[in-house]
């Protein structure tokens, strides 16, 4: 393969919207892309399957920008390629309502596959995009999915321990369609990674299982080329480890951390266009005689990809499979299991249940656990992934929750895949920044999280999760679900699949909660709700007792001996503030009246629950840690039992 004067100009020209872009905003990170536009610009050329005029079609190779503060690598790319990103759009980097922001964000800007920033993130997105690849090649064959991920990474990004997680469970799968290149310039914004990262990045990959190559400059053509080309034919994910300098073609910068994340100033920029043979080199934002024709040229073999792909769709037997299976699949309201009053059963084991009938209506369902399969309620004779059979739809993430978070989101963002994942409520902590990114994103991806209070019991403090769902709460766009019975735990998987656009987390109990009877209580269906009214008052209204997840059975009995005392006592049922909040004003008054006192009652952190009881109410919950002992133990000592929320009520009555 052959390069020209013209593809020197692509670079240059990178390098010079990079610049201009940072100088402009007066923010920014112009040495990532300036050190990188040689190898990226071959992938984009010579290997990357793309069509800027359908930005999404399924069989498109997917492109993560891991090191995302290098966005404008990416900007640039898109608009000399053809994409709808426009040089008045670049000329906005960083500003209010660009299509420009300062790190890549999906849904956004027209071919940006991932929200990257938080280093390690678009890395195991990657893995996850390259993992939904494989599964539904399983089921539909090469001819309707065979496409390839490509991640650029820098050294931030494999500092992180995310990467660690998500390459070992790469290289164990043999995700051969999966390259990485790392943009090995060796400077982060401290200085030398001499200082912190002295390891040999190629050796612990090779480790993983990865296929390495090194290339010795990353600024030489042939040289990538090459290397790209022995990444594909390896039957391995490949790691290119691509050294290069930050700030390249810079007088004064390259090689050094100010060019990470600072403008290198008007008269460096001309210096550097200077020695890039810019006819003007006090001009900015120009694109160079020659670029967008070579740029744009470079994408007819998507195109033409793309066109055959279309026309293979069209005859193909799997036409109708393929439409149904990308469709809003739903399960249908006569499909979702309904419990008999009376059994005492943890949430998670009712989960399991309605998780079984799921699988079987839903194909495009797919996920697993952190190394937590029978604890978190997986359905047990599911058949798991396997490197060398992808016919199942159990993955063994492994204890790796934080990759197996991010993993999830790049299955959703890869699309065909509806994927959940599920560990202790306790380790939500190791994949918050995920969960996270899954809102932003609005990505539908469902978190089972299991032993979900201080009554987790005998393993202790340690494992007691006593802020984490009022921690999850402050998430925007994360919907979370903390169902007292096993009827409610069946509508709040109904609730979680029938959202597309964000993350929903289910809170499920390992200890065994009473099922409601519904002929005399309220129906589950209203936990679609929110929150609802479980059981009304006898006689006039005096107290409305909101409980969550396992201490709705407390606040029941609590209600009983309240109404022997004479007190009309009405029990909500209250698993998710986030639907509750999205209810009209009317059915939300007609659950929580005006006027009339009211007490919460759940299992951990109190602060939050002022907004629903008032200043007038009272909480009853847990504001330190656990302690290891029986739940029935922890429950009466900590005081959240049905006496310790009778002895609350009558506080707040009197």
């Amino acid at each position: 393969m052959s390069f020209s004067e013209r593809d020197d100009r692509v670079v240059a020209t990178i390098k010079g919207l990079a610049m201009d872009a940072v100088q402009a905003a007066r923010s920014g990170h112009p040495g990532m892309p300036m050190g990188t536009a040689h190898a990226a610009w071959v992938m984009w050329r010579d290997f990357y399957k793309h069509d800027p005029t359908d930005p999404t079609w399924p069989d498109r190779d997917r492109f993560v920008l891991s090191a995302g503060h290098g966005s404008m690598l990416l900007y640039s790319l898109l608009h000399l390629t053809g994409y709808d990103l426009s040089l008045d759009d670049i000329k906005q980097f960083r500003q209010w309502g660009s299509k420009t922001p300062g790190h890549p964000e999906v849904g956004h800007t027209a071919g940006v596959e991932t929200t990257t920033g938080p280093l390690g993130q678009g890395f195991a997105n990657a893995v996850g995009m390259a993992m939904g690849e494989r599964w539904l090649s399983e089921r539909f064959g090469s001819d309707l999915v065979d496409h390839r991920t490509w991640c650029i990474c820098g050294d931030g990004d494999l500092m992180e321990g995310i990467s660690a997680e998500a390459a070992s469970l790469a290289g164990h799968l043999k995700l051969n369609k999966l390259c990485v290149l790392y943009d090995d310039n060796r400077i982060t914004i401290d200085g030398s990674t001499d200082l912190t990262f002295t390891e040999d990045r190629g050796r612990r990959f090779e480790a993983y299982g990865w296929h390495v190559v090194t290339v010795g400059d990353g600024h030489d053509f042939e040289e990538v080329h090459a290397a790209l080309t022995a990444a594909v034919a390896d039957d391995r994910p490949s790691m290119i480890v691509c050294r290069t300098h930050i700030g390249h073609s810079s007088p004064n910068f390259q090689d050094t951390n100010t060019s990470h994340g600072a403008p290198l100033g008007d008269d460096e920029i001309v210096r550097v266009k200077q020695a890039l043979d810019f006819p003007d080199p006090s001009a900015s934002f120009v694109v160079l005689d020659g670029v967008y024709e070579h740029g744009r040229g470079s994408t007819l073999r998507g195109r033409t990809a793309h066109r055959a792909w279309s026309e293979r769709l069209a005859g193909h037997p799997d036409q109708a499979a393929w439409g149904t299976w990308h469709a809003d699949t739903r399960l249908p309201d006569s499909g979702w299991p309904v419990f008999e009053a009376g059994p005492v059963l943890a949430t998670r084991k009712s989960s399991a249940t309605v998780l079984g009938c799921l699988l079987e209506a839903m194909p495009q369902l797919m996920g697993g656990s952190a190394d937590l399969t029978g604890s978190n309620g997986i359905p047990k004779g599911l058949e798991p992934v396997q490197t060398d059979d992808w016919g199942g739809n159990l993955v063994h993430f492994g204890v790796r929750e934080h990759a197996m978070g991010a993993i999830g989101n790049g299955l959703s963002l890869h699309g065909g895949v509806r994927p959940y994942n599920a560990t202790f409520l306790a380790f939500h902590d190791y994949m918050r920044p995920a969960v996270r990114l899954s809102g932003l994103m609005k990505q539908p991806v469902i978190y089972v999280y299991t032993h979900d209070s201080v009554f987790l019991g005998e393993d202790g403090p340690t494992h007691q999760p006593v802020e984490h769902v009022m921690a999850m709460r402050q998430i925007p766009n994360l919907t979370v679900i903390r169902p007292g019975d096993a009827n409610e735990v069946s509508m709040a998987w109904r609730a979680a699949i029938e959202r597309t656009d964000g993350p929903t987390a289910l809170v499920l109990t390992r200890q065994g909660l009473p099922t409601v009877d519904r002929t005399t209580h309220g129906a589950a269906e209203g936990a679609l709700k929110g929150a609802y009214v479980l059981a009304e008052a006898d006689g006039h209204l005096d107290l409305v007792i909101l409980a969550s997840g396992s201490e709705v059975s407390q606040a029941l009995e609590a209600r009983e001996t309240l109404q022997q005392e004479g007190h009309g006592v009405r029990v909500v049922s209250f698993p998710s503030w986030e639907i509750f909040d999205d209810q009209d004003a009317a059915y939300k008054a007609s659950v929580l009246p005006e006027g009339v006192k009211r007490l919460s009652v759940e299992a951990g952190r109190t602060m939050g629950w002022e907004r629903y009881v008032g200043l007038d109410g009272a909480m009853v919950g847990w504001d330190d840690f656990g302690v290891s002992a029986p739940w029935e133990t922890i429950r009466s000592e900590l005081g959240l039992d049905a006496a310790a929320v009778v002895k609350a009520a009558r506080g707040l009555l009197q």
